[in-house]
């Protein structure tokens, strides 16, 4: 075999172990299930597949990939480093992705295209709340707890909002059983699985260890990591509109609110616009009327936070009017979550929130939201 031979062999080669060394494998669902769909070729229309518009996690291996919400690489494209996105709904991708291609190692790409980094926005972390629906004294954990009754926090918790990764939290110390494992989400009431004022320890259960069935607890409603990822740049965006959904998506009755404000405005209330915004709060996000499904999953309190900034201005009395209110409804009912519309440079976002919004709203420079 002659010299230029080899060479042209050798070459043939790299090329192949490189095409084969970038791979990326979308799920169905959260967390890495349902069904899955792996390719190391560009994808130009996953409908082909039968697997277009369906991604909602994704693992992406030793090579960058650009997914975008249209076919042949068009519209909205976003840039995936490698590692693991347990949920694509947490930058604006659920269900929404149309082709995709791998990005040669020397292509340089704006840092205002990536998705965030999964090294820094995938950080296992569990909310514990001293009253249901996430009311009350509150403590934050990212590291296994041996015992809360040295944080304080012995036998308090009534609710949960898990990100991330899946926790094991025990009614003895040194995680001793009985235990419960819970997916990410959101825990609106631990009576509903035994756990009312019962945790003692937690800690973070590994990708690679399988959980029977029987210690998982009930499915729990979703969630949007709305943490700050790497001291990210933030705005203050204009809420447009909101409307507080009152019952199951099935029903779709709601209040439309107007805020009426009586007097000029002051200094804002501070106080009241950081308690409105908690880590885990908001629960769907998407640009504009958005494509795909709605935000909203069915019969389930889908939503975010940031008490109103308005209330308690100087000088100012804020209050609400009902533009619409759905027949039958009681009148002390509370509201499943608030559909809310904001504007940021000019283009519209949607966001589904568990309390109603202020005046404006905290997000990054692409408009996604944030605590």
């Amino acid at each position: 075999m002659n010299t230029v031979l080899r060479i042209a062999l050798t070459v043939a080669g790299l090329v192949i172990v490189t095409q084969a060394a970038a791979q990326v494998t979308f799920y169905e669902d959260d967390e890495f299930n349902g069904r899955s769909f792996t390719t190391t070729k560009p994808v130009r229309n996953f409908d082909r597949y039968g697997f277009n518009d369906p991604a909602s996690s994704a693992v992406v291996k030793n090579q960058r990939w650009e997914v975008c919400d249209s076919d042949r690489f068009e519209g909205n494209c976003m840039v995936l480093r490698p590692g693991r996105y347990p949920s694509l709904a947490a930058m604006g991708l659920d269900d929404s992705i149309a082709s995709a291609r791998a990005i040669p190692k020397n292509t340089r790409v704006d840092d205002d295209r990536y998705a965030p980094d999964p090294a820094v926005s995938q950080t296992a972390q569990i909310t514990l709340y001293e009253n249901d629906r996430f009311d009350g004294r509150s403590i934050s954990i990212d590291k296994p707890v041996w015992n809360f009754e040295r944080v304080g926090f012995n036998d308090r918790a009534s609710s949960a909002i898990v990100l991330n990764e899946r926790w094991e939290v025990c009614q003895g110390n040194r995680f001793e059983a009985p235990c419960t494992v819970l997916r990410p989400g959101r825990y609106p009431s631990l009576a509903a699985m035994g756990l009312n004022d019962r945790i003692s320890s937690a800690r973070t259960v590994q990708d690679n260890v399988r959980i029977s069935d029987n210690r998982y607890a009930p499915q729990p409603e979703p969630v949007y990591d709305n943490r700050r990822r790497n001291n990210e740049r933030l705005y203050e965006a204009e809420v447009v509109s909101s409307r507080a959904v009152i019952g199951k998506q099935e029903q779709r009755c709601w209040i439309e609110q107007e805020q009426v404000a009586t007097q000029a405005r002051g200094d804002a209330n501070i106080p009241g616009a950081i308690a409105g915004a908690l880590i885990g709060g908001v629960l769907g996000h998407q640009v504009g009327g958005g494509r795909g499904k709605d935000l909203a999953t069915a019969g389930g309190a889908v939503a975010g936070a940031a008490v109103g900034a308005n209330v308690g201005r100087s000088g100012q009395t804020m209050g609400t009017r009902d533009v619409q209110r759905c027949a039958n409804v009681p009148d002390q009912a509370r509201p499943d979550y608030w559909d809310v519309i904001y504007n940021f440079r000019g283009q519209e976002y949607q966001m589904q929130m568990t309390v109603p919004p202020g005046r404006t709203v905290t997000v990054n420079d692409r408009g996604e939201p944030r605590a």
